[in-house]
């Protein structure tokens, strides 16, 4: 007999025969069982499977009823039902059960990693996928939550064998082979996009490149109308691969050659200028010309080629166009516009005249007026096969009347702005020209000064490269100024380049090439406002911007804010990566500098100033969320309308993660100034921002920052207030010496005028005594905090002290009074629902709930704490819950379910950045082996990909975070190393 569950569930006999077990609960019973072989099942296990959340009264009878069923119907094969305290257990050989003898396949094809052994391992692929008998895994089962997670995990099975499978025959030749079986997973989900990815690469293989361009063009059109996003790296560079790989299927897919055009009436000219000598890179951006322009486009085509100065968008498209010229028979013509050059823009009347010249037109006859050359240009290029460069041009009136309307022309236009009204109006098609890839940029520096020199300082020659912005021209000019001097080592130039008030200098010459002036010629195009903000920008710290911050710079509203960001983007003098978000590179930015410099000594001072009153206001709002009743040490001095819309907890958590480079900038800053109150209050409010976002590093540096200010105010009280803090953070990354004796200072300090910051201090020694094992201290310490806050009638800051006093409690091992601490914390926060202590105070009574043995209850909290958690966007607390979830399950021996939330919580503290419990979290799920999958609920709210999860992390709101106590358990799979994983609130 042969269970069968890749598909519906059922029993095959021995003579072949199909027997479904009857009704959908009866088969669930049955797939769980035999998922889980020769392991005991508990009966809730079973019971979520049947019913979810809600099983009947008589469930445990219904169950049995299935049990006796399924006996009878397997009892003359090799599988035993037999029934072992708290569920039952499924015996019998593993290769019997479709599931498991796929996973088994799959293993054996892993293991082939030789090249030659392809073959072999593409044979047990295909086995495995053989065994699937329908579109989705548990076909048949109950729509249960449980079902779709064991669903999932198949699925996800099925499509990587499905895809090494397809790589396997890639590597073989044998790609033709995989495309039925690609196209079909491609149209069932056309969003995965490795799939696509190796449908386009299979298709190209067989040689049908139009099949190949279609397979890509429709996972494209999906990927944007039903996510809103580009394709992928992988389906991006299958794509990319083909068209490089081979010309010829291109053409044999392209429509036959138009019917030749009138011959010019004189051979046809070339106006380009020679080539550039050293032109190094762009290759991409030379196919991409080619695709758009060159001979094997399907009809007559316009490009724009748009980026910064010194990006070398004149000698790329030149060097394009050179290799393109015999594409165009009839002619290259080219024109500088002048744009952004010094003198008057070039009038198109005296551009068309030589265009005109160019195409046969005698001097006599030549129109004077403007559009009469325009028609006259236009009637003369229909019937011609013409390249049409237009260099420089400064906006759409430019170029208006230059483009040529044959449709076998071509045309191309460079500028530094965006020239988006072209786009819009002509359907041209943009290319954003951008820095060098270093290894192009060092090729450039390696033609300019031999490859020997540059090769003999390799280092030397990166560090230039990238303080050259890694643009052409910049690099161009660096390379001369060491060329002129064949003594100097590379080396000598970078401190030079590296210091900031000198590196624009370094990149001038004596004549008129110089970054600094090609950066005038575009600022010259600005108004004034814009111009303005550009120097202002030189005042803010970090690496990026909003409307919000320029507003606050420019002293005006975010309208105009709007306008004069997107007026330097324009100009690309910032970039907008994302949307309302703009950064600069650093030599627009030390151009910005000396404009500010050139400018008013007060205004950097209160440009500075009027960006610590923005983020102080937008903090102490974030702030206010995640922490209701929190001091702010003074009102806030920004008008309203500046400050970013912040509704909720996971909007401040999302929009600090952006600023937070600024903020720590700022701080610093603004201590530079000696205005440390702004200062100290700014580190103050970010604090728990910090420590909502996960921020552990970073988070001490701006503590530290605003300490040193606090002192420097002589008032205690702002002193005590950041001492606790620092105390707070150290605590959570476990220098239990130093926060207790900061902690302890604050206490000191405060003794006397208590309030608030004695409240906190109070808390923070107490979390600080329970890291240094001092549980009974620690708890009578939490317990004076409270009722210090009741006496001094602080109710908003009893929370604090109520939630770490709970996990002390549980630390001290006395659950009920965890219990009841941690039930208070929440019962003052009701209506804060997701701010920080009502979430740590929920996994303090989820904990203390699982001390006390009593799991329904403990499960529900457990459950409804990872939710409340991901949706305020609460990474690190969300990262225990999960981790503190999957420990609760292994008690009751659920290991597919807490394998999911381990897997959760490993890609959560990878973001974070814990390597410690990354490595450990990694040994755990490694010894569950392939019971782990991520359930779709919690994948859906983790990070796109591993490689997107490195950010720093921060401590935890629970004593239940690094591993002073690990709470009793009921359950036999008690881990150690659970022990390690927690810590109180830092």
């Amino acid at each position: 007999m042969f269970i069968r569950l890749l598909g519906p569930v059922e029993l095959r006999a021995a003579d072949g025969h199909a027997v479904e077990p009857a009704g959908a609960k009866r088969c669930a019973v049955l797939a769980l069982l035999a998922l889980e072989l020769g392991r005991i099942v508990p009966v809730e296990r079973l019971f979520e499977l049947l019913w979810g959340e809600a099983p009947p009264a008589r469930a445990r009878a219904a169950l049995q009823g299935h049990i006796a069923a399924l006996r009878k119907q397997i009892a003359d094969s090799p599988f035993t039902l037999l029934t072992r305290a708290p569920g039952y257990r499924l015996d019998g050989p593993a290769e019997l059960v479709d599931a498991l003898l796929f996973e088994r396949l799959t293993a054996r094809a892993a293991g082939e990693c030789a090249p030659e052994a392809d073959q072999d391992a593409a044979k047990l692929l295909r086995e495995a996928l053989d065994l699937w008998h329908g579109a989705a895994a548990l076909a048949n089962l109950p729509e249960t939550d449980l079902r779709h997670a064991l669903a999932d995990r198949l699925d996800r099975h099925r499509t990587r064998a499905l895809e090494c499978w397809a790589e396997r025959l890639l590597r073989l030749g044998r790609g033709a082979d995989a495309v039925p079986e690609l196209d079909r997973a491609t149209e069932a989900d056309g969003l995965h996009e490795p799939l696509a990815a190796l449908l386009v690469r299979c298709l190209h293989q067989a040689g049908r490149f139009a099949d190949a361009l279609t397979a890509y063009h429709r996972a494209r059109r999906r990927l944007t109308e039903e996510l809103g996003v580009p394709p992928g790296r992988a389906l991006q560079s299958a794509v990319d691969d083909m068209l490089a790989a081979d010309p010829a299927p291109a053409a044999a897919a392209s429509p036959a050659p138009a019917a030749p055009r009138p011959p010019a009436p004189r051979p046809g000219a070339s106006q380009l200028p020679r080539r550039i000598a050293g032109f190094v890179g762009r290759a991409a951006e030379q196919r991409w010309l080619d695709a758009e322009c060159g001979g094997q486009r399907r009809s007559g085509s316009l490009a724009v080629v748009v980026g910064p100065a010194g990006a070398g968008k004149t000698a790329t498209v030149v060097q394009w166009a050179h290799a393109a010229a015999e594409s165009f028979p009839d002619g290259q013509l080219f024109a500088d516009l002048n744009g952004f050059g010094p003198g008057h823009r070039v009038d198109p009347t005296e551009v068309l005249g030589r265009f005109l010249r160019a195409l046969g037109v005698e001097e006599r006859e030549l129109p004077e007026d403007r559009f009469a050359r325009a028609a006259l240009y236009r009637a003369l290029s229909r019937g011609r096969r013409l390249l049409v460069v237009l260099d420089n041009a400064g906006d759409a009136e430019d170029i208006a009347d230059l483009l040529p309307t044959g449709p076998d022309c071509a045309g191309v236009i460079t500028s530094r702005s965006s020239l988006e009204d072209v786009v819009v109006t002509e359907g041209a098609a943009l290319l954003r020209l951008g820095a060098l890839p270093a290894e192009d940029a060092l090729g450039l520096l390696e033609h300019l000064l031999t490859p020997a020199r540059v090769r003999a300082e390799p280092e030397a020659a990166a560090k230039v490269a990238e303080l050259c912005d890694r643009l052409p021209l910049a690099l161009r000019i660096a390379a001369a100024r060491l060329a002129a001097q064949p003594g100097w080592a590379i080396a000598d130039l970078v401190p030079e380049l590296a210091d900031e008030r000198t590196r624009l200098q370094a990149l001038d010459t004596q004549g008129t090439s110089s970054v600094r002036s090609a950066l005038a010629l575009t600022v010259r195009r600005l108004s004034a406002t814009a111009v303005q903000l550009l120097a202002l920008l030189a005042a803010h710290p970090g690496p990026e911007t909003d409307a919000h911050a320029a507003a606050a710079l420019l002293r005006t509203d975010t309208t105009e804010a709007r306008r004069a960001l997107g007026s330097l983007a324009a100009h690309h003098l910032l970039t907008e990566d994302t949307p309302g978000r703009y950064r600069r590179h650093d030599l627009i930015r030390l151009y910005g500098a000396e404009l500010l410099d050139e400018r008013p000594a007060s205004e950097r001072a209160d440009a500075t100033r009027a960006l610590v009153d923005h983020f102080l206001a937008a903090a102490a709002h974030g702030a206010g969320l995640l922490q209701p009743g929190l001091d702010s040490f003074g009102p806030p001095s920004v008008p309203g309308p500046a400050r970013p819309r912040l509704p909720d907890v996971r909007s401040a958590l999302d929009w600090f993660r952006a600023e937070e480079p600024t903020i720590r900038g700022l701080v610093t800053s603004a201590a530079d100034l000696g205005d440390h109150r702004r200062a100290w209050r700014l580190a103050y409010l970010a604090n728990c921002l910090y420590y909502g976002a996960g921020r552990r590093t970073d988070r001490l540096a701006c503590l530290r920052a605003g300490l040193r200010s606090a002192v420097l105010t002589g008032d205690p009280a702002a002193v005590a207030a950041m001492e606790a803090s620092t105390a707070r953070a150290l605590s959570g990354i476990g220098r239990a010496e130093e926060a207790h004796r900061l902690a302890l200072a604050a206490v000191t300090r405060t003794e006397h005028t208590g309030g608030s910051v004695h409240v906190h201090a109070v808390t923070v020694l107490a979390v600080a005594s329970a890291a240094r094992g001092e549980h009974a201290e620690a708890v009578r310490l939490g317990e004076r905090a409270i009722a210090l806050a009741d006496a001094h009638g602080l109710p908003e800051h009893a929370p604090f002290a109520l939630s770490n006093t709970a996990a002390l409690h549980g630390f001290a091992g006395d659950a009920g009074q965890a219990l009841r601490r941690a039930r208070e914390a929440r019962a003052l926060l009701a209506e804060h629902p997701q701010a920080t202590y009502h979430l740590s105070a929920m996994v303090n009574e989820a904990h203390a709930l699982q001390q006390l043995r009593r799991p329904a209850e403990a499960e529900r909290a457990w459950r409804e704490t990872v939710q409340r958690c991901r949706a305020a966007g609460a990474v690190h607390l969300q990262a225990v819950a999960e981790r503190h979830y999957a420990d609760f399950l292994l008690d009751g021996d659920r290991p597919v379910e807490a394998g999911s939330h381990l897997r959760s919580a490993l890609c959560l503290y990878e973001r974070l950045g814990d390597a410690g419990v990354v490595r450990q979290l990694e040994r755990r799920l490694a010894a569950l082996g392939g019971a782990v999958t991520v359930a779709p609920s919690v994948r859906r709210a983790l990070p796109a990909s591993p490689g997107a999860c490195r950010r720093r992390g921060d401590d935890h709101g629970s004593p239940y975070d690094r591993g002073l106590h690990r709470p009793a358990g009921t359950g036999r799979r008690r881990l150690t190393t659970v022990r390690r994983a927690c810590r109180p609130e830092g």
